[in-house]
């Protein structure tokens, strides 16, 4: 069941002329982003601001998690031409930061690891000054494809978590709590000079002591950055919200995670993972 009553903070502003130029930008050169294919509630905001959260690899994933509005299915081949691509319209948009993610690629020998790492070589080869993050699935903790990544050497790795270790079977397609942390994990001790990041979601029934304990599992592979945001339920087909939290308790969180020296702590409803994802590199660098 979805709850009626959605908060205040749920209205948000919508731009439709930055909406239209963006999406425009993404059809001329066959790109898709998360902000569309997630249903992200910021999607105004960021187009706007001329920035975007790229989505590589298609728009079919090959898992059907509970809380996903992306959809599932076969997807089709691997578009070659992408990494060109991408790199063409983070030049055209004049983007300093990029944020770089995909579905889920279970079909491909590498889980699409190389394509992330083309990716982010001709991101960087044709805007040499961008900073890159990437948001990855977790390719099955196959060591061998997360060092494709490793080696393209992005700024920021990321990859999230979801929820607590209770809930995470509950909502997620084969992906696991423990391999996530392993994935985190390795690549920090791979290259500690690439900051990590993880996100997860609030309101699937987790209790406070249980988020405590996923901050301190995170905080045990050095993970560096922390994004905490409201889960809000796609469709009655998904799983079931359990609530809408307060925006106190997203705040007593974001203290908690700095008391747990998370190098930054984004949490409130509207944070997503990618939610003013520069904002977190600015604070490492003013420290």
């Amino acid at each position: 069941m979805i709850l009626e009553t959605k908060p205040q903070w749920f209205k948000v502003r919508y731009n439709p002329e930055a909406v239209e130029k963006v999406t425009q930008l993404m059809d001329e050169l066959e790109l898709n982003t998360v902000c569309n294919e997630a249903s992200c509630p910021n999607m105004g905001e960021c187009y706007s601001s001329g920035t975007a959260t790229f989505m590589i690899l298609g728009r079919i994933c090959t898992r059907s998690c509970r809380f996903c509005d992306v959809t599932h299915g076969r997807p089709g081949p691997v578009n070659e031409k992408e990494p060109q691509q991408l790199a063409q319209a983070v030049k055209k948009m004049g983007l300093e930061y990029v944020v770089i993610t995909s579905v889920d690629r279970d079909d491909l020998p590498d889980y699409g690891a190389g394509h992330f790492a083309e990716v982010i070589e001709e991101v960087r080869k044709q805007n040499p000054h961008t900073m890159i993050e990437v948001l990855t699935p977790d390719f099955q903790g196959d060591q061998l494809a997360i060092d494709k990544v490793i080696a393209a050497k992005p700024d920021v790795f990321n990859h999230n978590m979801e929820s607590v270790r209770r809930i995470s079977p509950k909502i997620r397609h084969r992906a696991t709590y423990d391999c996530s942390l392993d994935v985190l994990e390795y690549v920090k001790k791979q290259d500690p000079s690439i900051l990590t990041k993880t996100g997860i979601m609030l309101g699937l029934g987790e209790t406070a002591d249980e988020i405590n304990e996923l901050m301190d599992d995170l905080r045990a592979v050095d993970v560096d950055f922390l994004t905490i945001g409201q889960y809000s339920q796609p469709s009655a087909k998904h799983y079931p919200l359990h609530e809408y939290v307060p925006a106190e308790t997203f705040a007593e969180y974001q203290r908690t995670g700095m008391a747990k020296k998370f190098k930054y702590v984004a949490s409130s409803p509207l944070v997503r993972s990618s939610y003013r994802a520069r904002a977190a590199v600015e604070s490492v660098h003013t420290q």
